[in-house]
């Protein structure tokens, strides 16, 4: 897979700056505060694009590297906002073994979007996520929250055809 992109703009507003400004403010001093602005980044943004990574590296004196790297390390940061049609594909074991990963294939070959990756409309997102814990009806994948169990490839174009 290649690496998650998206060119959807971002569109933060004057309100978040000063929400986000807010959170760096109240855990500037605290040791290990890069975590709860992060998360708390996250809650007011709905993902962490660049811009927000730098105004946080910059008012925590840390570098933009490492924002980016602890955001990217753990998979409760999205770097990317959710599109429309938010697809999520789960590649955890049971789902892995029965074929989820033709799914996320067939899924990009339809609609164009790679996994972790939004569409420039940002009508669509795909990610290849953790264990649903839904394994008895793997392979699973997930659209706006609507679970999707015991698939093929061939499932695909009826399944996407309804969010289209």
């Amino acid at each position: 897979m290649k690496k998650p992109t998206t060119t959807v703009k971002f569109q933060g507003t004057p309100e978040q700056e000063k929400q986000l400004l807010a959170a760096i403010e109240k855990n500037r001093d605290v040791p290990g505060a890069l975590m709860p602005v992060l998360q708390e980044a996250q809650e007011i943004y709905g993902y962490l694009p660049i811009e927000v990574q730098k105004i946080i590296a910059k008012g925590l004196d840390v570098s933009y590297e490492e924002v980016y790297g602890v955001a990217t390390f753990y998979s409760q940061f999205a770097l990317n906002p959710k599109g429309e049609v938010a697809i999520a594909v789960c590649l955890g074991t049971a789902c892995y073994v029965k074929g989820s990963a033709k799914l996320v294939e067939k899924i990009t070959e339809i609609i164009g979007v790679e996994a972790g990756s939004t569409s420039p409309d940002g009508k669509y997102s795909v990610e290849a996520t953790r264990c649903i814990g839904a394994c008895g009806l793997a392979p699973v994948l997930t659209i706006n929250n609507e679970v999707y169990g015991r698939l093929v490839p061939a499932d695909m174009p009826g399944i996407l055809e309804k969010y289209m």
